[in-house]
């Protein structure tokens, strides 16, 4: 039997992403968030969800551009360290010794140690509650050559990104592969 547990902010699985920005005077900073996931197929779009409280938010209305940079599971502590610590306060980036790039499409920093990277426009905002909702046209995707399959396409099992655990407030990695999507169906 299902018991109730009411309205939470609960969906598996969340990402654990780090969004890239530029503040008023071109400083890079970073951030990590959940509230994110892919929102349009043509064009490719994104969403990202922040608090106005948020330095990133400001850096986002600014520039109208953010990157989402995918970490590892090898960048745990610095990508939680991005979600704990303002840009308001010091250099995110300086402190976590990772290397911002300067986007060359959009004017927004990625970082160069995570493995993929999405270059976004901004496209539309819409406030929503306490978070606003940020949908980036992805302009490019970038990918450490190690990542990718056969096809040129990013491998998860290559990237091994972060996931989010809203519940219980902690970072998982992802399981093995079940099957091919549009495909394992046919057999049921």
């Amino acid at each position: 039997m299902k018991q109730s547990i009411g309205a939470k902010t609960l969906a598996f699985p969340t990402p654990a992403w780090v969004v890239g920005t530029y503040d008023m005077n071109e400083k890079p900073n970073a951030m990590t968030v959940a509230w994110a996931g892919i929102c349009c197929s043509n064009p490719p779009c994104i969403s990202v969800s922040l608090r106005k409280a948020t330095y990133s938010y400001a850096g986002i209305m600014e520039n109208k551009a953010f990157t989402v940079n995918i970490p590892s599971e090898d960048n745990i502590k610095e990508a939680d360290y991005f979600g704990i610590t303002s840009g308001r306060d010091e250099n995110k980036f300086e402190a976590a010794c990772l290397t911002p790039i300067r986007s060359e499409l959009v004017p927004a920093p990625y970082i160069a140690e995570f493995p993929v990277i999405l270059e976004c426009k901004l496209l539309h905002s819409l406030e929503i509650g306490l978070h606003t909702l940020f949908v980036g046209e992805i302009m490019d995707i970038k990918a450490e050559e190690s990542v990718l399959d056969e096809n040129g396409n990013p491998d998860i099992e290559k990237i091994r990104p972060l996931i989010y655990g809203t519940g219980n407030r902690s970072y998982y990695g992802i399981g093995c592969n079940l099957g091919k999507a549009f495909s394992i169906g046919k057999k049921a």
